[in-house]
């Protein structure tokens, strides 16, 4: 709970800073690389950290990392990149360009992320000395604040300002049960294919699906929803499907697929199913004109 909470906050916090005019990177890229590059040293690290508590690596991979990087938030902004939804003066073939920038720059920083973050775990390694597990009392403390610091997020959604909905609180309330969602299908689909981690193509899947869905709903043209509606649809958006969905889990579990054949295959399939899936969410509505390429709602 708490850490679902903390990797969206760090997330949107990544991407703020990012944002700016003349930006050379896109936002995003910080994000999955600082994802990839903890979620390398927890796996290098994962005896250890097992040994003493098991909650915790649990807690840093699947909570942090796991919230941290998004999958379906990658999807959505590689299929704005082949629509142009800044409009930009440049030709189709510009257009194609970035796509396959975002595409395979996102990759290839991620699995580099990864593998550094394991390299400065197995350097460190001969240092790190494990602790005794903690005690029952303790266990059961950090278990009550855990609950504690996820039903703080109600107050804080109603008592902080409006403008902090759309910007954060929002995303709060929706960051476990996101988190939960994959950590569950992770652990009951995972294991059916040996060679392709069916619960995290799922919950990458499932969850680009359901962005693609709320960003049409941000984006109609004939009947725009409320400023209330929209700020939640941005909170369910930034909040259970950025933590749903994971580009650290699946840089993992690229780099442990044993056979190059399965890393492609795992890759490839759960790349094109995402953006299949915008152009038939998004996509097709957009070339009917029922929608728009960004958001038509507001927040206020």
């Amino acid at each position: 709970m708490p850490f679902s909470i903390l990797g969206v906050l760090a997330r949107l916090g990544l991407t703020a800073l990012s944002t700016y005019s003349g930006q050379s990177i896109f936002s995003l890229a910080y994000v999955q690389a600082t994802g990839c590059l903890i979620m390398g040293f927890c796996l290098a690290l994962k005896e250890p950290f097992s040994r003493y508590y098991p909650p915790a690596y649990t807690a840093l991979t699947t909570g942090f990392c796991g919230s941290l990087t998004t999958f379906s938030g990658w999807q959505l902004d590689v299929f704005k990149s082949w629509l142009n939804v800044n409009n930009v003066h440049r030709s189709g073939l510009s257009d194609v360009m970035d796509g396959l920038c975002k595409s395979v720059f996102t990759i290839s920083l991620s699995l580099g992320s990864l593998l550094f973050g394991m390299h400065v775990a197995n350097t460190i390694s001969p240092y790190f000395y494990a602790s005794p597990p903690p005690g029952k009392f303790i266990r059961r403390t950090l278990t009550l604040l855990s609950i504690c610091m996820y039903a703080a997020t109600i107050p804080v959604y109603l008592l902080l300002p409006h403008s902090y909905r759309h910007q954060a609180t929002a995303a709060l309330l929706f960051s476990f049960p996101g988190t939960l969602t994959r950590y569950m299908l992770s652990t009951s689909l995972n294991a059916v294919l040996p060679t392709f981690p069916l619960g995290t193509y799922a919950a990458n899947s499932f969850g680009t699906a359901l962005l693609g869905t709320f960003h049409v709903l941000q984006s109609t043209t004939n009947r725009p929803i409320s400023a209330e509606s929209c700020t939640l649809l941005q909170g369910l958006s930034d909040g259970y499907c950025g933590c749903l969905t994971t580009i650290s889990t699946f840089a993992a579990e690229i780099a442990t697929l044993k056979t190059a054949g399965h890393k492609y295959r795992y890759a490839l399939t759960t790349y094109i199913t995402g953006q299949f899936i915008l152009v038939c969410i998004f996509g097709a509505l957009l070339w009917g004109g029922d929608i728009q390429k960004d958001q038509t709602c507001s927040f206020q």
